[in-house]
């Protein structure tokens, strides 16, 4: 782990440096959750997102931002005769690749990794309900104003699959899907 920190703050200090703009910030939103693929029958959950975000800045167009977000995701599944919530948290590490128009607006798209941290299943016959790591890929388009301030809309579209189980009536082989909306604020350190 610390060897991991050390890395992470040479790369840090050594993109500094190199970027034409670095900023940092808060990021907090909505998220619309749901499963997809498999078998299993569920409905849109709502759950929220908060963190923090980086933006390295080359040129006046292109940028790359990493995040680390705690996020909430699931769906309402059918469980036993009436939908239950099934929530599912996550640590999630976006780094979007994001290109800037005139005016302040943006196209944005990359990976995700998310690391479980907790499961919220009602009623839990199913052991180990869903996978500790979980890949997904992510697009949007947001707007971001001269100091920083920005909303976004963002997709993320589950590339692993959730369940890590094996039993009768649900295939585990679904999906997350998740539309972010969110509000940040990337303070500029660098121009």
């Amino acid at each position: 782990m610390k060897k991991l920190l050390v890395v992470a703050g040479l790369l840090l200090s050594v993109a500094t440096v190199n970027a034409q703009s670095f900023s940092i910030g808060p990021k907090a939103g909505l998220n619309i959750s749901n499963y997809t693929g498999g078998n299993i029958e569920s409905d849109a959950l709502v759950g929220y997102h908060l963190g923090g975000i980086i933006n390295y800045g080359f040129g006046k167009v292109f940028s790359i931002q990493p995040e680390v977000l705690f996020s909430t995701q699931g769906a309402k599944v059918e469980n036993n005769g009436a939908r239950s919530d099934f929530k599912i948290s996550y640590v999630t590490i976006p780094v979007m690749l994001k290109f800037k128009a005139n005016g302040g607006f943006y196209f944005e798209f990359g990976p995700q990794v998310g690391f479980r941290t907790s499961s919220n299943i009602p009623d839990q016959t199913i052991n180990n309900f869903a996978k500790n790591l979980d890949l997904a890929a992510g697009a949007g388009i947001g707007y971001q104003s001269p100091i920083g301030l920005g909303v976004g809309v963002r997709y993320i579209a589950g590339l692993s699959k959730v369940g890590n189980f094996s039993g009768p009536g649900i295939d585990p082989d679904f999906k997350n899907s998740v539309i972010q909306a969110s509000i940040f604020w990337a303070i500029p350190l660098v121009k």
